[in-house]
């Protein structure tokens, strides 16, 4: 079952440049229980670092993916598109069942892997949105760690 929204996903050219509008004007908050703060968390399959800002009170938060490279699928979705939304992440009870779900439904999952976490599906079946679904979380689950001791 599709829980909630866990996060919206948005590329860009730079953490200097999304900071200063979603911290800096906007006046939201990094998630820390959900990053490893200003540092970022490094995705090696991706080669990107993401950073993770708190929307409001409840558990919603944006992802911004900062392209390491020239090469990876953010850095030509940046190439070709230009910084913004990338893609909605629900929140789900079990991913492989809702995963199975959403395909037996027409959705055509994208292949990342057997040992992943999450799932993908293309946009094309998804009303034009690039469609990931990753297991409920909550404040207290964090996700990544900036320091052994955070």
């Amino acid at each position: 079952m599709i829980r909630r929204i866990d996060h919206i996903g948005l590329v860009a050219a730079s953490w200097t440049d999304a900071r200063s509008v979603f911290i800096d004007v906007m006046g939201f908050d990094i998630a820390d229980w959900r990053g490893a703060g200003e540092t970022g968390s490094y995705f090696e399959p991706e080669r990107t670092l993401n950073y993770f800002i708190a929307v409001g009170e409840g558990e919603t938060v944006v992802e911004i993916i900062v392209p390491q490279d020239g090469t990876s699928g953010a850095a030509r979705f940046l190439a070709k598109r230009g910084a913004g939304l990338h893609h909605i992440g629900y929140a789900v009870d079990d991913v492989a069942t809702e995963a199975a779900r959403l395909a037996g439904n027409g959705l055509r999952e994208v292949d990342i892997g057997p040992k992943a976490q999450a799932a993908f599906f293309y946009p094309k079946e998804a009303a034009g949105v690039l469609t990931e679904l990753v297991p409920v979380r909550n404040r207290e689950a964090r996700l990544h760690t900036g320091t052994p001791n955070a």
